[in-house]
């Protein structure tokens, strides 16, 4: 008799209880953590804040490191194409902003800024026309190839500012508003500290909170047209050609074009997250944009989840927080930080927050499993076939031979 396999009750996780919200509560949610996330530098929360670090910096830190993981994420989770050498673009911004505003030109941040997008998103076409041809490996290795390219041209460039870099950039344009003041929490209970304020759209040298702002903005902005984009007829050609690239092509799809539109559209982003950088340090030179830079991004996609948007938020989170939280320990937090990593690596190897489609081929792998293994066990207790020993021992032909 076989026994009966009790199902098991399904737990329902956070991604559906989303799902399940109401349109309104949906955007409430998502409208009280982009205030939250406006109000981290003036919460200031002791337990968040990493000690001895202005956490305005911190943050800026993090949401150009969020901004260039969303660039990122559609080459590497939406194309599927291996990119080790983001940190070009990111360089390429930065230095279109540079030269416009310090090096050869005087014009204002706001006026460079369309100018490094155009130059970046026309070195990610540059890039892809000849190398999207070959994939895999190869592909990783042109990538690794081209920022190394672009660090050693801007060391061997005079006109690019050289190895000393490029100083005196334009910031980005202040209209003062209104003053903001900052919680202090140094006697255990948070008082509003009068004295310590932040100028609302002042984009000053001390003042790092209004470069947070600003950064944040660019990410919510890049977040909602990224929603738009993996939505459209656009996405789900990405998406064939990630699953199946040769099928995909079978199928009508201009592979080559679309791979060559996700490179664009990652420099793109990769432009924008230099200028911010360029605008908020007033100096750049070579030497800030290492391969190290590039091993960290492709880091905060695959460590968050490579394909889903909130995840390599998280992963970006991860990356770039974590050291900062970790100065504490010295020459210990790179440890740290690299054991940690490793440890998200062995127990998480999809990522923090994998996408939908590879949580569904996980749990359809575990049901074919499970189903496997229930059939193999029902097999096991199948009825007598009537070929084994009969009830006194004896096998069926000695039988029938005593008969005869």
């Amino acid at each position: 008799m076989s026994s009966q396999v009790r199902p098991r009750r399904r737990r329902i996780g956070l991604r559906e209880r989303m799902r399940m919200m109401p349109r309104w509560g949906q955007i409430l949610l998502l409208v009280a953590l982009a205030l939250f996330c406006y109000a981290l530098p003036l919460l200031n929360p002791p337990f968040i804040s990493p000690p001895g670090t202005d956490f305005s910096g911190v943050l800026f830190t993090v949401a150009v490191y969020a901004l260039i993981a969303l660039g990122l994420n559609i080459v590497v989770g939406y194309a599927g194409l291996l990119d080790l050498g983001y940190v070009g673009f990111y360089a390429i911004g930065a230095y279109t902003v540079g030269i416009l505003t310090s090096e050869h030109a005087t014009w204002t941040w706001l006026a460079s800024l369309p100018a490094a997008i155009v130059i970046t998103m026309l070195s990610g076409v540059l890039l892809g026309w000849p190398t999207l041809r070959v994939r895999g490996d190869y592909l990783a290795i042109v990538t690794l190839g081209f920022g190394e390219i672009v660090r050693l041209n801007l060391i061997n460039q005079e006109w690019l500012g050289g190895a000393p870099g490029i100083s005196g950039i334009a910031r980005p344009p202040s209209i003062p508003l209104f003053e903001l003041p900052h919680l202090d929490w140094s006697t255990g209970v948070p008082l509003v500290d009068l004295d310590n304020t932040s100028t609302f759209l002042v984009f000053g040298v001390l003042d790092i909170t209004p470069y947070y702002w600003l950064a944040l903005t660019f990410v919510i902005l890049i977040m909602l047209a990224d929603r738009r984009v993996k939505n459209s007829r656009v996405g789900r050609a990405w998406e064939a050609t990630r699953e199946d690239e040769d099928a995909a092509e079978l199928m009508g799809v201009p592979t080559f074009r679309f791979k060559l539109l996700a490179f664009a559209l990652g420099a793109f982003v990769g432009g924008i997250a230099g200028a911010l950088f360029a605008g908020r340090q007033g100096f750049i030179n070579p030497e800030t944009f290492t391969l190290l830079l590039s091993i960290l991004f492709i880091s905060a996609v695959v460590v968050g989840g490579q394909g889903n948007r909130w995840g390599v938020l998280l992963g970006a989170i991860v990356v770039a927080y974590l050291p900062e939280r970790f100065r504490g320990f010295e020459q210990w937090r790179v440890l740290v930080f690299g054991i940690a990593l490793v440890v998200l690596a062995t127990y998480r190897p999809q990522g923090l927050l994998p996408p939908r489609r590879t949580v569904r081929a996980q749990k359809m792998e575990e049901e074919i499993e499970a189903l496997e293994t229930s059939d193999v066990a029902v097999a096991g207790e199948g009825p007598d076939t009537g070929d084994g020993p009969d009830a006194d021992g004896a096998p069926p032909e000695e039988k029938g031979a005593g008969r005869g």
